[in-house]
């Protein structure tokens, strides 16, 4: 890793160049990629491509490979904490925070290390011998990532910069194109550590429902109220929550996955607060992590659900308890996939 004002110098010269070209692509009506490491075109900050999340929480698409928070370490989601947690204390929006994991990602798998190429240390593998600080500095995650965000502040036109970019010219990778397989990742961390419902900028959430789906599996809920709850029952004459769940959307034409935690991944996701009748809501024993939901219920509007609880207790409506700590952060709309905008 280098002085970045080598990367200053290489965006001064390369910006207006990629501006030509993408004028020319459109006065000659032809389509053009502008690809930096193969990854996001230059819109304000990313690529806008749909992602989707697969088994676990796993992110896959074009952003990036599938990895998946579920998969992280404790220590490596206490990373990101602090990385999340210096940033925002700096006053740097979201896209400053995603640009830091991808980062730490990328240069030590988010594990505060004390090795690395020539005197590479800590979470960003910033190296004393070029001004980050001394190695005990460097190695405070604390002090790595405010030294971080404080020059990626100085980036002139950082929140402008693919990922990819802005991590390159404060880095000086000899892989500069691998930051940007990180942002998938790096966007549902600041989603499910963060709360943060658009990372992206690319409207995440989901399209709507047709009214007639969501009529349809909200009566057939409320048909099975009373009906006992048997665990691993799909009806018809008891049901747990997902076999509720599933025989739900069944009737209104949308096929599900058997268990909670696969329900999750089964639509586009949004935050809990923006739940609309119809959509799912999940607890977990780790809010922030998918793979531990054990429940799922479905949302009816004005504050009620519905719900096959647990033994002892029939098919109910209730009020949702918003203040749940087990309460995931981001509700499913079935069948939907997240909205590209």
């Amino acid at each position: 890793m280098t002085s970045p004002l080598r990367g200053f110098r290489f965006l001064r010269l390369f910006l207006p160049l990629v501006a030509i070209a993408a004028a020319l692509a459109v006065f000659l009506g032809v389509g053009l990629i502008i690809s930096f490491g193969g990854m996001g075109g230059l819109r304000g900050g990313s690529g806008c491509d749909p992602v989707s999340y697969g088994p676990s929480g796993s992110v896959s698409g074009t952003r990036g490979p599938a990895t998946s928070a579920a998969g992280l370490s404790d220590e490596q989601k206490q990373n990101a904490q602090v990385i999340i947690g210096v940033a925002k204390g700096m006053g740097l929006p979201p896209r400053a925070w995603m640009i830091g994991l991808a980062t730490a990602m990328q240069e030590s798998a988010l594990r505060n290390i004390n090795y690395g190429d020539r005197d590479s240390l800590g979470l960003f593998q910033q190296r004393p011998s070029q001004g980050w600080g001394s190695p005990s500095e460097v190695t405070d995650p604390v002090y790595a990532s405010t030294q971080f965000f404080q020059r990626l502040a100085k980036l002139p036109g950082w929140e402008e910069l693919p990922l990819t970019v802005a991590a390159q010219a404060i880095q000086r990778s000899a892989f500069p194109e691998a930051y940007a397989r990180w942002e998938g990742l790096a966007a549902q961390l600041v989603s499910l550590l963060a709360n943060v419902a658009d990372p992206l900028g690319c409207g995440f959430g989901a399209v709507n429902l047709p009214d007639g789906v969501v009529k349809a599996a909200l009566t057939f809920a409320l048909g099975e109220v009373g009906k006992p709850y048997v665990w691993g029952a799909t009806g018809p004459n008891s049901y747990d929550c997902s076999g509720l769940v599933l025989r739900a959307y069944q009737a209104a034409g949308i096929p599900l996955p058997r268990v909670s935690r696969e329900q999750f991944q089964a639509g586009g996701h949004l935050p809990v607060e923006q739940a609309q009748p119809g959509d799912l809501l999940f607890l977990a024993t780790d809010r922030n992590d998918p793979a531990t939901i054990h429940h799922v219920m479905i949302y009816l509007g004005n504050g009620m659900l519905a719900e096959a609880p647990y033994s002892g207790k029939p098919v109910r409506t209730r009020p949702v308890d918003w203040a749940n700590p087990e309460l995931v952060p981001l509700a499913t709309r079935p069948g939907t996939a997240p909205n590209p905008a």
